[in-house]
């Protein structure tokens, strides 16, 4: 990797968050919201119409495929309008999707659609908040977005879930909904209500101040678009400090992917707890990430990021522990743990990796790049996971066998990282 020069931040108070940040965390929040809430309702509506279990994971992977297959084109559209005005086109995008699921197209080719507006939304998202705040606000602002991310898909689960359950379906908006004999059926009307939420968002983004920053691409043919995304993901992986976040936020998502399933087989085995209850560990965690992601935003400045790596290391060393645990209390506690030290990670390594991407590439183009390699590090994890699972491999093994791989992968980068500093 290429020595670059360190940033750093003023001493003195926290630098303040840029004007329309508000509204930034609003439609971030909502337009999140509702891709969580959409998932349980899409598995719903699977059920409803007879296809086999199987298909519920597919939901997903039809979701994330576009930020790994459009990731050469998403970051020069956000680059090249308002980065506000993206967002809201992107949130009408999900609204297509969701309305033709409503009309009748399979769950997952809609959540295909939706995932292709959610793809141009994160580069648009996170490129607007490198352009509007000062290097020294990275961190914290990147606190605050992964605060509402995990609040989110948090909020967006227990939504999701009334939405399908009997008291909601039973209600008369519900019932009059049902009433229009579209192919949605009984879930109509909680399509609808998902589309409010992402109309809600689009208005937000709407308001958001312009950065008045522009970069278009010199070409708009595809095969070049292509090669600009290729040399732009050989620059940031060349970089010394670009390359170092970029890894380990790559690493970060997979793995978090990973134990978002795990989790929930491991309190099925080990606590014999059903679904329903299961889901609440899930919540530790994600309580976790938002205290881990808090603590990050408030006392790590942007020259300090590479400290998140340390609780990386100890990210990986909790799980082998977590395989052990037979107590509910207990593993509630040490999954929060898991949690906050994986919120503390992510923060300011993904405030570096923005920073850096921002000034070798540009903001939009970063994103992509980033988004590129994340997603696809979810995917193939996932892929090992469902391999292990077919495999029969004892949950607590794959559990353990994880956290060995991500200390030692976050150590050697770390390793690596020190020796670049020679």
């Amino acid at each position: 990797m290429h020595a670059t020069t360190s940033p750093t931040a003023a001493p003195g108070r926290a630098a303040a968050l840029p004007p329309g940040f508000g509204l930034v965390i609003g439609a971030q929040f909502a337009s999140a919201l509702a891709d969580n809430a959409l998932l349980i309702v899409a598995i719903a509506l699977l059920i409803e119409q007879g296809f086999a279990p199987w298909w519920a994971p597919l939901l997903k992977v039809g979701f994330m495929a576009a930020y790994v297959v459009l990731a050469p084109w998403v970051g020069p559209l956000a680059d090249a309008f308002a980065k506000g005005r993206v967002m809201a086109a992107m949130n009408l995008v999900k609204i297509a999707g969701l309305a033709l699921m409503v009309l009748g197209l399979h769950p997952v080719a809609a959540l295909a659609v939706v995932g292709l507006g959610a793809a141009a939304y994160a580069p648009a998202k996170y490129g607007l908040i490198t352009e509007l705040a000062a290097p020294e606000a990275l961190v914290k602002a990147n606190g605050w977005i992964e605060i509402t991310v995990v609040s989110a898909a948090l909020l967006g689960a227990v939504l999701g879930g009334l939405l399908v359950s009997p008291l909601w379906l039973g209600s008369p908006l519900a019932f009059h909904c049902d009433g229009w004999n579209l192919p949605a059926d009984k879930l109509t009307g909680s399509l609808a209500a998902l589309l409010l939420i992402y109309a809600l968002s689009s208005a937000l983004n709407a308001g958001i101040p312009d950065s008045g920053r522009r970069q278009r691409s010199a070409s708009h043919d595809a095969a070049a678009l292509l090669r600009e995304f290729r040399a732009a993901n050989r620059t940031l992986w060349r970089d010394r400090e670009g390359g170092l976040s970029l890894a380990a936020t790559t690493l970060f998502w997979g793995v978090g992917a990973t134990l978002q399933f795990a989790v929930l087989r491991w309190a099925g085995e080990a606590l014999a707890l059903p679904l329903s209850q299961a889901a609440y560990l899930q919540a530790a965690v994600a309580v976790g990430v938002i205290a881990g992601a808090g603590a990050a935003g408030r006392w790590l400045a942007l020259h300090q990021a590479r400290h998140g790596l340390w609780a990386g290391v100890a990210l990986g060393l909790l799980m082998p522990v977590v395989a052990q645990i037979h107590d509910v209390a207990l593993a509630a506690a040490v999954l929060g743990l898991v949690g906050a030290v994986g919120g503390a990670m992510v923060v300011p390594l993904n405030a570096l990796l923005q920073h850096r991407g921002a000034t070798l590439l540009s903001a939009g183009r970063s994103i992509a790049v980033q988004g590129f390699n994340e997603n696809l590090s979810v995917l193939a994890m996932l892929a090992v996971y469902a391999g292990c699972e077919a495999a029969g491999v004892p949950i607590g093994v794959t559990l353990s066998g994880l956290g060995v791989l991500v200390a030692a992968a976050i150590l050697a980068l770390i390793g690596l990282d020190r020796r670049s500093r020679r």
